[in-house]
């Protein structure tokens, strides 16, 4: 028990505590916080400080999650400075949201998703909430199975997986394992190791999905296997838990990229589902998404929207306005949703250029390796394959950043840098 501060004088009006005593109380209990330790760094941001203090005129960093354009600068979608010009037209008020996020948002996203045909949405069996982007939505999600799941509190994560996966699990309660995804010796997706991990898992588990553009490897299964994935977790009555952050932006094309979560509910599962527009819009600091639970009746999506919004009241309250409104604005205008479309075609065909540019530059530069796979994957990133030793060099020599596991990402690739990039992979790989 911290003792009592004895009064020393009073001078000028002001109390003053005796210095002695004071130091005596601190001595004796000590901080309060003398005990925590120092964090080991972010490792993305590590890379990026590393980067700034490089003075080398030719750095390049390829470690960075968001889009660049060919200058290698932040980008802001055109169609989403016209959504902001009709937003500050209109002189809208900043009052809270619902604790859900705004109804007309929510039935935006669901149908972006599913699709305007989608019969799902149109039995009302969808519970949407807005969340703090894509993030927000699997904080949201694995709250709620934590509260409600009825199987094992296990979540099967792909290895490798987006970094944020397995804390954003573990904080909300649940355990992680893990299945086979990624093969370091094509470079490609361990489709077999996949299957049979699948089937092993215990029934009525939960597996969590990237949609499309897996993060960090760029490897997506073909829709023939997708078909024999959904075949497999329908066998073992496991439930599919989606992340969705890439749509539109890993193919150009918001159908094709939303066509594993439409396959499976063709198949008949029910699933959960989580959105950002973060890179499809490039609202990386607007903190726009959603949650969803695609479930088996009208009544069940009512009960489950319910208890969602209970658990979000404690964690935040309500979501943010401005990034709702500016993909409102978007979604529900059809010019402008036609512009936002060949704005977010315009991202995925860089980003694919790239790839191709860089693939050939490799070979220009008499690389005898197999760099198909730069090609074959999709989206922001590419698991080069390179190894930590040759990714050591990669930085060292040439000024090169990205993370010690190969992946670069190829928003930072520019038709200026290219050819320096493939010239220094060539050096560090050949």
């Amino acid at each position: 028990m911290v003792p009592s501060l004895r009064i020393a004088s009073i001078s000028g009006g002001l109390l003053k505590c005796n210095q002695n005593s004071i130091s005596a109380v601190v001595t004796r209990a000590g901080s309060w916080w003398s005990h925590v330790e120092m964090g080991p760094p972010d490792a993305i941001l590590g890379v990026t400080e590393a980067f700034k203090k490089d003075t080398n005129p030719k750095k390049i960093n390829l470690g960075v999650g968001a889009y660049r354009d060919d200058n290698g600068k932040p980008y802001v979608l055109p169609s989403v400075r016209k959504a902001e010009e009709k937003m500050a037209s209109k002189k809208m008020d900043k009052e809270y949201s619902p604790i859900s996020g705004a109804p007309d948002f929510c039935k935006l996203s669901i149908s972006l998703a599913l699709g305007d045909d989608s019969e799902h949405i149109k039995n009302g069996l969808c519970a949407t909430t807005q969340s703090i982007s894509g993030t927000g939505a699997l904080r949201i999600g694995a709250a709620f199975l934590n509260a409600f799941f009825k199987g094992p509190k296990d979540v099967y994560l792909p290895t490798p997986t987006w970094g944020n996966h397995i804390p954003i699990m573990k904080h909300s309660g649940l355990g992680v394992k893990t299945y086979r995804y990624y093969d370091p010796k094509t470079c490609g997706f361990d489709f077999q190791g996949a299957l049979q991990d699948l089937a092993k898992i215990p029934e009525g588990s939960v597996v969590i999905f990237h949609a499309c553009a897996h993060n960090p490897t760029g490897v997506d299964p073909k829709p023939e296997q997708w078909a024999e994935i959904s075949k497999v977790v329908k066998d073992k009555k496991l439930f599919p838990f989606f992340d969705m952050a890439y749509q539109g932006f890993a193919s150009g094309n918001v159908d094709k990229d939303a066509a594993a979560v439409r396959l499976f509910l063709k198949d008949g599962h029910e699933i959960a589902l989580c959105q950002s527009y973060a890179k499809n819009m490039g609202l990386y600091g607007e903190r726009a998404g959603a949650f969803s639970l695609v479930t088996g009746s009208k009544d069940e999506a009512a009960k489950t929207l319910s208890q969602i919004k209970i658990l979000i009241r404690p964690m935040y309250s309500n979501p943010p306005v401005n990034g709702s409104r500016i993909v409102m604005e978007i979604l529900s205008d059809p010019g402008l949703k036609k512009e936002w479309l060949a704005d977010v075609k315009g991202m995925a065909d860089r980003i694919i250029g790239v790839r191709t540019q860089l693939r050939d530059n490799l070979k220009k530069e008499g690389s005898s390796k197999n760099w198909e796979h730069i090609t074959d994957q999709i989206g922001m990133f590419c698991f080069t394959g390179m190894t930590h030793d040759q990714v050591e060099r990669l930085t060292k020599e040439f000024s090169v950043y990205l993370t010690k596991d190969g992946r670069i990402s190829m928003a930072g690739v520019t038709s200026k840098n290219v050819e320096y990039l493939a010239h220094a992979m060539h050096q560090v790989t050949k």
